[in-house]
């Protein structure tokens, strides 16, 4: 059984008094949680503040994107380096924002996996279709793709450190989620393309859904064998959702 794994992605939100509060109430209503991992992707400029509440607690840290060079002429970039140095575990890549909004192209990301594996961090690859893709019948062909891009020329020894988040781009930020029936067939799908890339490690690496994730629904995709946790956006801005949604993937965990 993999160990279910609830990650925040904040996005643009919180300066860091405000992060700096919003961890100290979360710490607080989690300290009881066991068998789920937990994180925090603040913005960078919120992960010192974040750091200095949650050394001592069992709640990771992760950032949002990072470079793939470790230093050099990159203006408003951040390496590897820095986010360790900041207490950083995990590093979210690929997120549909930045490929939509920010053009990041399949070789970026991959080129930020590999560099995020060597340097000890793991990447939170996330992948995806449009809704246009959906109705089209596209989502595995589109996922399949992007997951073997973000992959390809990574040793597979490492990749248990790689955490693989399925996020619907139709899902993200509008209420709509799609059904755990669904995310978990797709995600199936995703373990199949890891068997073929690296054998074995299919059932070791976790999977997550991500778009529109509530404490409401949570338990629906939790039920699901395939899903190891969520990848959570606007739930995660507030201390009780956020942890509300954990503790639900707690009970799961200890139904299993």
């Amino acid at each position: 059984m993999r160990k279910p794994f609830i990650a925040g992605n904040w996005k643009m939100n919180k300066t860091p008094a405000e992060a700096r509060e919003m961890v100290e109430n979360l710490k607080e209503l989690v300290t009881d949680v066991e068998g789920v991992d937990m994180a925090v992707c603040p913005p960078a400029v919120d992960l010192d503040a974040v750091q200095e509440v949650l050394a001592d607690s069992e709640i990771s840290r992760g950032a949002q994107n990072m470079h793939w060079e470790s230093s050099g002429a990159f203006t408003g970039e951040i390496s590897a380096a820095m986010l360790q140095e900041l207490g950083v575990e995990y590093v979210i890549l690929g997120h549909s924002e930045r490929r939509e909004i920010f053009k990041e192209t399949d070789q970026e990301v991959n080129r930020k996996v590999q560099k995020a594996l060597k340097e000890n961090l793991k990447p939170i690859i996330c992948v995806g279709e449009t809704l246009e893709e959906r109705e089209n019948g596209k989502t595995r062909e589109k996922v399949s793709f992007q997951v073997k891009a973000a992959l390809a020329g990574v040793d597979s020894s490492p990749l248990t450190d790689v955490t693989i988040a399925y996020e619907p781009l139709w899902a993200i930020g509008t209420g709509e989620s799609a059904s755990a029936g669904d995310a978990a067939e797709t995600i199936a799908a995703i373990r199949e393309v890891i068997a073929e890339i690296a054998p074995g490690k299919e059932e070791e690496i976790r999977v997550q859904y991500g778009g529109s994730v509530k404490p409401h629904n949570i338990a629906e995709f939790m039920a699901e064998d395939q899903i190891d946790g969520a990848l959570v956006g606007g739930a995660s801005l507030e201390a009780e959702s956020f942890a509300g949604v954990i503790k639900k993937c707690q009970k799961e965990e200890q139904n299993h």
